[in-house]
């Protein structure tokens, strides 16, 4: 009996950790293209839908496709109807783990491909770099996985001989019930669907438990998925809330609908039609898995519209509009994580700018800006990528690293909000005032594309604009300096005014050329040093 446990543990910690070396490589592999997908094909209900299935289909993770739909609602990329859809994708793509299984895990024998595979695969993690290393974990984790469901079916096959579960199969309404618990309790304990409806499955093969057994307890499965979602929502954003709570009422209420019309009907037919009876059990239960998530699907795609309202109404967002996009379930597809993070900061960038400009023309009073929510969002966006591991792509790795730098430069721009009271001055200088509503001419053109969702990099053309103009501004700089002092002597102003006119403009100097350097940064066309930004720090 104890050689059945540690076996019957060994293979589901082969599966589990497979699965975690497949779905961790393809989210490496497919991270900034999962993020590309989702924004082009997810403009209406039913691409929705099937954008989640086939992304999960493609990285074997309705996680991984669920966390990218909250960073996107969180930043206003999708709509909540549409998020809903790729969430009944994400369901309904998951399934593909149950006929991989019963396909290839269960009908055929592949133990003697399996050590090869893992071997070829390490090889190629050891001696490739980036893609081709995440292709090699991404066949490691195949063959460990496979590997794992051998060992279970091998397992299992000893339970059926030394436990009688016989007495668990009686069709009393009760006793399956009692069943659903037992799956829910399973994917709760393994903390993932996919091993526990394998672990069923190769109970089932070996003939350790029967058809409507294995149905009852694979409705309880995919309830039990609802509970790593809402582990991970507790302390979340709201989007993660919304997200939580659709796949829990998805999930819940298509499971009512399994229980009490698909599973009598696939225990009938299975019974009753020959055709049907000659698939096997097996295939049988990859089907039924696959056909209450098409029920689900089908009962609240048309209910789409009053879904949402529903969820909208029962979790109002209550976090800053801005730092709302920050959702710590992102952490493990690292690219939307810092998709959130730059989409934060651009929008802090903008937010600052629209300041710049109307203080500049006069439209806002300098002494009413405030800077507690700069102040606020900047404290959560260093604390969200505190916690941030370092990402395993190169192209991440450097993503993170411009990200870095921008975090830098927001701090310096929100400092520059603390000298807004120079404008006074800068109006009071006809010469100065003419440069200023010239540069708020030219940040209003840079705001469009801060706020563009995808980002696209800055055009080049505005980013030598802004550069050209600083530098224009730092040339004429003793000039106009000598004019402020020389004003000064014929009007006989005081000392102090005299001062205060020239911080202006040492001021304005300064702010062209914070500005111009975030231009350079978002613009990628030249790498900015970093003595240069510890000199805008220092000169801030």
């Amino acid at each position: 009996m104890f050689n059945v446990i540690v076996q019957l543990m060994g293979g589901i910690g082969l599966f589990l950790l497979g699965m975690s070396l497949m779905t961790d490589s393809l989210k490496a592999i497919a991270g900034e293209a999962l993020r590309q997908w989702l924004v082009r094909f997810t403009n209406s209900p039913m691409k929705a839908v099937l954008s989640g299935i086939g992304l999960t289909v493609v990285v074997q993770s309705s996680t991984a496709t669920t966390l990218a739909t909250i960073g996107f609602v969180s930043a206003g990329v999708l709509s909540f109807s549409h998020a809903i859809g790729v969430i009944i994708g994400a369901n309904i793509g998951t399934t593909s783990t149950g006929w991989m299984v019963a396909l290839l895990g269960l009908k055929f024998s592949i133990s003697s491909f399996v050590l090869p595979l893992v071997g070829i695969g390490a090889l190629l993690k050891l001696l490739g770099k980036e893609k081709v290393a995440f292709i090699g974990l991404t066949l490691a984790g195949f063959g460990l996985l496979f590997f794992g469901i051998q060992l279970l079916q091998d397992a299992m096959s000893s339970v059926a001989e030394l436990i009688d579960l016989s007495r668990w199969a009686e069709p009393t309404l009760l006793m399956r019930l009692f069943l659903v618990l037992v799956g829910i309790l399973m994917t709760i304990v393994l903390q993932s669907s996919s091993a526990a409806i394998t672990t069923t499955l190769a109970a089932l093969s070996t003939q350790a438990i029967n058809l409507e057994q294995t149905l009852a307890l694979v409705i309880g499965q995919n309830i039990g998925t609802v509970a790593t979602a809402v582990l991970a929502s507790i302390g979340a954003t709201t989007s993660a809330k919304r997200t939580a709570a659709v796949h829990v009422i998805f999930n819940v209420v298509t499971a009512i609908f399994a229980f009490i019309l698909l599973s009598p009907v696939f225990v009938w037919a299975y019974n009753h039609i020959e055709a049907i009876y000659q698939l096997g059990p097996v295939l049988l239960v990859a089907a039924f898995h696959t056909a209450f998530s098409l029920l689900g699907a089908c009962i609240f795609m048309p209910l789409l519209p009053k879904f949402e309202q529903l969820i909208v109404h029962l979790l109002p967002e209550k976090e800053y509009s801005t730092t709302r996009y920050l959702d710590e379930s992102l952490y493990s597809v690292p690219a939307l994580a810092i998709a959130a993070v730059e989409r934060v900061l651009l929008k802090s960038i903008a937010d600052i700018y629209g300041i710049f400009i109307r203080c500049i023309r006069g439209r806002m009073v300098a002494g009413l800006v405030k800077t507690a929510e700069f102040d606020h969002v900047l404290s959560k966006v260093e604390h969200y990528l505190d916690q941030m591991a370092v990402p395993q792509s190169l192209a991440d790795q450097h993503r993170l690293i411009i990200l870095l730098r921008l975090v830098v430069y927001v701090r310096v721009l929100k400092n520059d909000l603390s000298g807004m009271s120079y404008i006074e001055s800068i109006q009071n200088q006809r010469n100065i005032d003419q440069f200023a509503n010239q540069f708020a001419t030219i940040l209003e053109q840079f705001i469009p594309h801060l706020l563009h969702e995808p980002f696209a990099k800055i055009p080049q053309t505005l980013v030598e604009e802004l550069a050209n103009f600083a530098a224009e501004m730092q040339a004429q700089q003793d000039l106009v300096r000598q004019n402020i002092i020389e004003d000064s002597s014929s009007k006989t102003m005081s000392a102090i005014y005299t001062l205060e006119q020239l911080a202006a403009q040492r001021w304005l100097e300064h702010l062209m050329i914070h500005c111009s350097r975030v231009a350079i940064l978002l613009g990628d066309t030249e790498q900015v040093s970093v003595n240069e930004e510890l000199s805008a720090t220092q000169s801030s």
